[in-house]
């Protein structure tokens, strides 16, 4: 639903007044099983980027702390070991999710499968396709998890002062978290979606040939497309997205390390 309604120029079948009418839209015109096209693609990517991204916030965040307020909760800390997490965490993600998820989430996407879609790419647009937007997904994503995991442990400071396993606190402050930085980096998102589906209709609007490249060239073209409301395309679903996968990310991630540590302790 983000991606379609982050469209500049959409099909005139493909247009949408909101969320919901998206996705019934979605499923009366498409089928069922349209609104799920490309999760393949990301479950395959999510296990090694998400070890990677919790690993290195967990080190770097206690490694920072100490230097930065030693004994205690230090936010720049947080945003700084949110922030490094993210380059492992994108270097993964960003072929899988980034590129090829959202081109067959496109309306009358001309790839029929992850690997008929990569095989294209390839083939067309070389290997640095791939990771045509790396730096803008990383300009966007950067501020998102500082903003993300600042928002997080400052919501766990009043909902869970003791830092204790507790869910309900993991999932709240998760959500909380998730929503104000997917509000705060909606713009740099559009211009993400653009660069990752190098949408036909609205480059050749604009008489752009070849392939739009780098958050500058994005930017403009988004402004020229669309004024500042085409910047904020899509912010209602990718709010709605967010909140639960913040959420769910958060308490299961906090109970594997509340379960992992019980049992270490337990051994010893």
């Amino acid at each position: 639903l983000q991606t379609r309604m982050q469209s500049l120029q959409p099909d005139p079948q493909a247009q949408y007044r909101g969320v919901f009418q998206a996705l019934r839209k979605m499923v009366r015109t498409e089928g069922f099983w349209r609104p799920l096209r490309g999760i393949d693609v990301t479950m395959l990517g999510a296990g090694p980027a998400h070890a990677l991204y919790f690993a290195c916030y967990e080190k770097m965040k206690k490694s920072l702390s100490d230097i930065f307020q030693p004994g205690g909760n230090s936010h720049l800390a947080n945003g700084i070991a949110g922030s490094v997490a993210t380059l492992l965490h994108d270097a993964v993600m960003n072929p899988a999710e980034a590129v090829v998820k959202q081109r067959l989430q496109m309306f009358n996407s001309p790839y029929t499968s992850v690997l008929g879609c990569v095989r294209t790419v390839h083939r067309t647009e070389g290997l640095g396709a791939f990771y045509r937007s790396y730096t803008t997904q990383l300009t966007m994503n950067v501020p998102f998890q500082a903003i993300h995991f600042i928002t997080y442990e400052l919501m766990q400071e009043h909902l869970n002062p003791h830092r204790q396993y507790h869910p309900q606190s993991h999932i709240v402050a998760g959500a909380v978290a998730g929503a104000v930085a997917a509000a705060a980096t909606t713009p740099l998102d559009v211009c993400k979606t653009l660069l990752n589906t190098q949408e036909d209709t609205a480059l050749s609007s604009l008489k752009i040939r070849g392939h739009l490249s780098g958050m500058a060239n994005a930017f403009s073209t988004v402004y020229q497309l669309g004024g500042v409301p085409g910047f904020f395309k899509g912010v209602q679903a990718r709010v709605i997205y967010q909140m639960p996968s913040t959420a769910i990310a958060w308490s299961v991630y906090e109970f594997f390390k509340y379960f992992l540590t019980k049992r270490a302790l337990e051994r010893r």
